[in-house]
């Protein structure tokens, strides 16, 4: 499992998965002051809210790379043969997924805080907040991947699937910038839940798949 971890590291920084995301990332936190005019207490109010609606879409953005190439070429037959389960294989690939673009997102932060004009004590929050957040996003990604996985137009459908899920992740993200620590602690605990489910519902699906 420890190979497949970082065989799709690999992968997705040697094929500038990671810069995408990055660029993407940065390009929504750029072009949403130009939407809601250049008010520094209005982007100061609601960038937390931005930055974390820019994490979600970019932890969706490689949703249809994460699950269907490896169903599709054997890949996953092979390890089950071998004694891996898949809710194993679904770990891994959440750890993988985690490790490509929660990072990367981590160090852009600075940058997205400072064209929201966010202060530094709420840029530790954000910090805090993604530090917190992104595992459930992972998990919710591969789990949505694999539910999409060989389905006509899986990024569309990908979309619809995780979007909705991922409204709880998303306000208390937001809410965590109120500074008190009870949006950190059930931001934490909604990251725990959809870590802990999110492989064994990969799993569920990966099965019905190969079946």
């Amino acid at each position: 499992m420890t190979a497949l971890i970082w065989r799709d590291v690999r992968r997705s920084y040697a094929g500038g998965g990671a810069t995408l995301l990055v660029a993407f990332f940065l390009l929504v936190a750029t072009l949403f002051p130009f939407a809601i005019g250049s008010d520094a207490a209005l982007l100061a109010r609601v960038g937390g809210g931005v930055v974390w609606a820019a994490a979600l879409l970019a932890a969706l953005l490689p949703v249809e790379r994460l699950i269907a190439p490896d169903l599709e070429a054997g890949v996953i037959d092979q390890l089950v043969v071998r004694g891996q389960t898949p809710v194993t294989v679904a770990a891994a690939k959440t750890a993988a997924h985690w490790l490509a673009f929660a990072p990367p997102l981590l160090v852009a932060a600075p940058v997205a805080a400072a064209l929201l004009d966010l202060s530094a004590e709420r840029l530790l929050l954000v910090l805090a907040g993604l530090a917190l957040g992104t595992p459930g996003l992972a998990a919710l990604a591969v789990a949505t991947a694999a539910l999409t996985a060989g389905v006509r137009g899986a990024g569309a459908v990908a979309g619809l699937v995780m979007l909705p899920l991922a409204v709880p992740l998303l306000i208390f993200g937001a809410g965590a910038l109120a500074g008190d620590g009870g949006g950190l602690q059930l931001l934490a605990a909604t990251s725990l839940v959809l870590l802990v489910g999110g492989p064994v519902a990969a799993g569920a699906a990966i099965r019905a798949a190969m079946e």
